[in-house]
Formats: C-alpha cells, sequence, structure tokens
C-alpha cells in the first residue's frame, strides 16, 4: 500500500538528523522526505527551490520553527499545492527589530573571527532538564551546527531579516493548520501565537506541551508523532 507521505522542512541549523528520533514513531504509516533549507535570503526564491521536491499536485507540509515560516510563505502563495500545513516550534510572524539587531552582531562578528561552533554548554542550555544528560542528544545538537557551517548560517540567519507578518494571509487559507510549541519555548514568539488565537480561524488548530522545549521533535518524539498523525487524519 503506498504511504501518505510528510514533507519536512527542518529550522536554523538543524538537518535530518532533526527527525531521527520522530522516524520510529512515523516511518511504518508515512513517508518522511526531508527538504534542506535552501541557500537564499528570498522567500520566493525559497518557494520555487522547495517546490522541486514535490511529486504529488497537493502535500503534506511540516516545517519546524525556521522551516514552520518556510512551509507557511509557500502555503499562502501556493494554497492549490497544498493538503494541510504542521508548524511545529514556530510562528508566522516577523522578525522582532531587537533580535534583528543582535543577528546582525552576530554576522558582524563572524566576518572578523570566522565561524564558531555552539558551545557544548549552550546545547544543553536548550534542552529540558529531564534530557540535559543526553550526551547522544546533545552531540546532534551540536553535529547538526558544526556540519552544517558558515554558509549555510549565514545565508539562514539573513533570511530572517526580511520575514514578514503572516497573520493576516492565513486568514484566507481553508485547509488545516496545525501549530505545536511548549509553552515555555524561550526561542518561540508567543506574542504572535496569542495573535494565531485571536484570529479564531476554524482550520487553525493551537496546540502545547508544559516545558521549553524548542527542539520538540528530539526531545518528546512520541508526543509529537501522536499529533502528527491527528492532523494527517483531520
Amino acid at each position: 500500500m503506498k504511504k501518505e507521505k510528510i514533507y519536512l522542512l527542518p529550522g536554523l541549523m538543524t538537518d535530518e538528523r532533526l527527525w531521527e528520533r520522530l522516524k520510529p514513531y512515523l516511518e511504518d504509516s508515512y513517508e518522511l522526505i526531508h527538504i534542506p533549507l535552501p541557500k537564499s535570503y528570498d522567500f520566493e526564491e525559497i518557494n520555487l527551490i522547495i517546490e522541486k521536491y514535490f511529486k504529488e499536485e497537493k502535500v503534506n507540509l511540516l516545517g519546524f520553527s525556521l522551516g514552520s515560516y518556510i512551509a507557511t510563505y509557500y502555503a499562502i502563495k501556493n494554497p492549490h499545492r497544498i493538503k494541510r500545513v504542521f508548524n511545529l516550534a514556530g510562528s508566522p510572524s516577523a522578525s522582532h527589530p531587537i533580535e534583528i539587531v543582535r543577528r546582525e552582531i552576530k554576522l558582524k562578528e563572524i566576518e572578523k573571527k570566522g565561524f564558531f561552533s555552539l558551545p557544548y554548554e549552550k546545547a544543553i542550555s536548550l534542552l529540558e532538564e529531564k534530557n540535559q544528560n543526553d550526551t547522544q542528544l546533545v552531540d546532534t545538537i551540536v553535529d547538526m551546527f558544526t556540519s552544517l557551517g558558515e554558509e549555510n548560517y549565514v545565508y539562514q540567519l539573513k533570511s530572517t531579516f526580511y520575514r514578514k507578518d503572516l497573520h493576516e494571509e492565513l486568514k484566507e487559507l481553508e485547509f488545516p493548520i496545525y501549530y505545536y510549541y511548549s509553552t515555555k519555548d524561550r526561542l518561540l514568539n508567543h506574542a504572535s501565537i496569542k495573535k494565531l488565537e485571536e484570529l479564531k480561524h476554524p482550520h487553525i488548530k493551537l496546540f502545547n506541551r508544559e516545558g521549553y522545549s524548542h527542539n520538540i521533535p528530539l526531545e518528546e518524539p512520541e508526543l509529537l508523532s501522536k499529533y502528527i498523525k491527528m492532523w494527517l487524519e483531520n
């Protein structure tokens, strides 16, 4: 029997290893197709690049963090190509001006001092307390960042400068759109999530889990898989 496909877009400095703990819960029933984040600052160009991966007339698109914004942007521009969208630890918001300034400083530091990998201690600090002793998990996060390297980091960071607010455009969409996030995720724009709640759009459903995790596919894969299955059955 032919499996339903899910196209997966990762986030900032993450690659196909982001899904390695999620796959065992889904791959028996679904075909998971990873799409690397394109090397572009232009979301219109990004749309054209990711579309080359799609083999069907309409697709199931799941995006994590920055990949969530890309998935939403693509869906708004190409609603005829979408069955449903799952947004994981991401929002449809523009980048905050303060955040843009911080990222511009990071890029200037790279120009002066060169590319720096993610410190091991920083990777640990991003995890739920219960997962901070999981050395394999920490190694995966650090290794993804290191192997993607400076070129990808610069492209991905700069692309966030050109994000625009998509809340109003989301109201025009008429297919299932899920948002799933951690209630205390420090990397998530919670004001944007609040705006989504206020839209009261019949096709947009928001779900959350208690905790700080941003890297939900690696930290809570089993629970996440249940929401993905719910989304696919919608």
